[in-house]
């Protein structure tokens, strides 16, 4: 069996040491110890490890004795953790969603002989995969994804709940949003071009701009048209933007009675309780990804992926968590088992180029009731 570590106990970092340990030995390492003992609590099987991941020098003598790592950390630490795992020569899977370009780090990745694939959850994550792997069969010129994670019972006025911190989902708030239209990249303020789409099980939702392209721009440069977009319940934007247009994700601090604070760290503190997903609090996550291109017989063929997943009673384990969680321990199930050797900084669009890693992935989310659903269209000539 293989030993693995899982930095991050959080609701998604706790669900995939989970659904590892089945096959392998996981220990899961995080700074708190109350979601350690949280974890232990509820799988006797899993090691706990408190670390502290800003302490690089003692997170790499904590990796050496572990065959492999799963990086569950909070975006604002992902890069420098990531960096760390690579310089101790270990292979990564990582799902932290973080700002800067991980293949900056890929010529360290490749003399280190270290396979770190990143940006492994659903989204960024799985539509990459299918991305990758549709871009094999169809001169593609349309990639468009829209995804979200919400709560079944709404709550006003955001109506969302969220299985990771305040802090990430207000980065998809102020973080730029890049895609690209006739061949050129554009940059928009996130939470712009606001659209109403229909959703089976869901009803209307509200579509809006989000930096989930990532690699992709880089990767799939031939692509004309991409887009990601996120999805929320109606409503929820207009009073996002109330909070950041009057300064409420600042960094640059202010003094309140003598104190310095930055309104960001204050709105998170507040949004932690009125976002905070109950460990048994139902929710869903849909994600429609549509690709348009050309077949090998000239004919314009469109394909479409529907997802549509629930928290799930009988594990106790959320729709966010299932969806993200299991794209990675899927990718680091079937790294493990040689379907993938090349060595260096991989996005999942790399992977889902190749056909079995492809076919693995999708089979090892069906298994767990991660249901993928295909339709397609040809467009006779």
């Amino acid at each position: 069996m293989t030993n693995i570590i899982v930095l991050g106990a959080g609701m998604v970092g706790s669900a995939m040491a989970a659904d590892l340990s089945k096959k392998h030995n996981v220990t899961i390492a995080d700074l708190s110890i109350q979601r350690l003992d949280y974890v232990k609590e509820k799988h006797q099987n899993i090691n706990i490890l408190q670390v502290d991941v800003c302490d690089t020098k003692k997170l790499q003598s904590v990796l050496a004795a572990y065959d492999f790592v799963v990086c569950a950390v909070p975006g604002f630490l992902g890069f420098q953790t990531i960096k760390t795992v690579i310089e101790a020569g270990k292979n990564v899977v990582d799902i932290s969603f973080f700002p800067e370009n991980a293949l900056e780090l890929d010529a360290l990745a490749k003399a280190k002989g270290v396979t770190a694939i990143v940006d492994c959850g659903v989204a960024p994550g799985m539509h990459n995969i299918i991305l990758g792997y549709y871009n094999e069969k169809l001169k593609l010129t349309d990639f468009e994804t829209l995804v979200g994670g919400l709560p079944k019972i709404k709550k006003w006025p955001f109506n969302y709940k969220a299985p990771f911190s305040p802090i990430d989902v207000i980065e998809e708030y102020t973080r730029p949003a890049r895609y690209v239209e006739n061949g050129n990249i554009i940059i928009r303020e996130a939470l712009t071009d606001c659209e109403f789409v229909e959703f089976d099980k869901v009803g209307t939702l509200e579509s809006f701009n989000s930096d989930g392209l990532r690699s992709i721009l880089f990767t799939m440069p031939h692509i004309k048209n991409m887009k990601e977009k996120t999805l929320r319940y109606p409503g929820h934007v207009e009073y996002v933007r109330v909070l950041k247009d009057s300064g409420f994700f600042s960094e640059k601090k202010i003094m309140v009675n003598g104190t310095e604070i930055s309104p960001l760290d204050f709105t998170s503190k507040i949004l932690f309780n009125e976002w905070k997903l109950g460990e048994t609090e139902e929710e869903l996550t849909v994600m429609r990804i549509t690709l348009k291109g050309e077949n090998n017989n000239g004919e314009k063929e469109e394909v479409v992926y529907n997802l549509y997943d629930e928290y799930c009673p009988e594990t106790q384990t959320s729709s966010m968590a299932r969806t993200t969680g299991y794209t990675a321990t899927a990718v680091a199930n079937m790294f493990l088992e040689g379907l993938f050797t090349e060595k260096g900084i991989f996005p999942p669009e790399l992977i889902g180029k190749h056909e079995s890693c492809f076919e693995y992935i999708l089979n090892y989310l069906k298994e767990r009731n991660v249901n993928y659903i295909k339709t397609q269209t040809i467009q006779k000539v």
